[in-house]
């Protein structure tokens, strides 16, 4: 059986970045047959109005500027779509998450893509995933009062239907020698 890893990483920060040596060795340990690397610290576009009305418009409807506006999320949508594991690494900035990883989750949480309105609410549509999170924070505990990064991530994960995920830190890490 073939197994895709999705690598995400949200550092804003190359060398010397826990979170992207930490999310760097889980990919290794996952052994995996292909891996997607996707780096955020360039940035992703924030939703406009082009995509907010194009992802509400069948595909044979949409104009020339909400196709151009659904491009890359389209393609992100994919990259978790065929991901049997994905690897986030991220460092908590003020408290929560990094803005263009919060630009990621808004550009794959599609309505009818990765979760659905059903009877009793939203559904999500990608289950069967696992998720782990390797984060680094200079000073925000995992779990304690003032993180709001990893439960935001596993609400807004469990929206999308991946309710298997685990978060790391760099207490993980086998050696933290270079």
């Amino acid at each position: 059986m073939t197994k895709t890893i999705l690598h995400i990483d949200a550092s804003a920060r190359h060398q010397d970045s826990l979170s992207r040596k930490l999310s760097a060795q889980v990919v290794e340990e996952q052994n995996a047959d292909s891996v997607i690397h996707r780096d955020l610290s360039e940035g992703l576009p924030f939703l406009n109005e082009d995509w907010a009305i194009g992802t509400f418009t069948p595909p044979e409807n949409r104009s020339d500027a909400q196709l151009d506006a659904l491009k890359l999320s389209d393609t992100l949508v994919e990259e978790i779509q065929i991901a049997d594991t994905v690897v986030i690494g991220t460092p908590i900035y003020n408290f929560s998450i990094p803005a263009v990883l919060k630009a990621w989750i808004d550009q794959i949480a599609r309505a009818g893509v990765t979760f659905k309105y059903g009877e009793n609410g939203p559904e999500g549509l990608l289950e069967g995933k696992k998720v782990i999170v390797a984060v680094a924070s200079g000073g925000t505990a995992i779990g304690s009062d003032y993180d709001f990064a990893t439960p935001y991530l596993k609400f807004a994960l469990g929206f999308l239907g991946i309710t298997d995920v685990t978060f790391l830190n760099k207490d993980h890490l086998i050696s933290e020698a270079a």
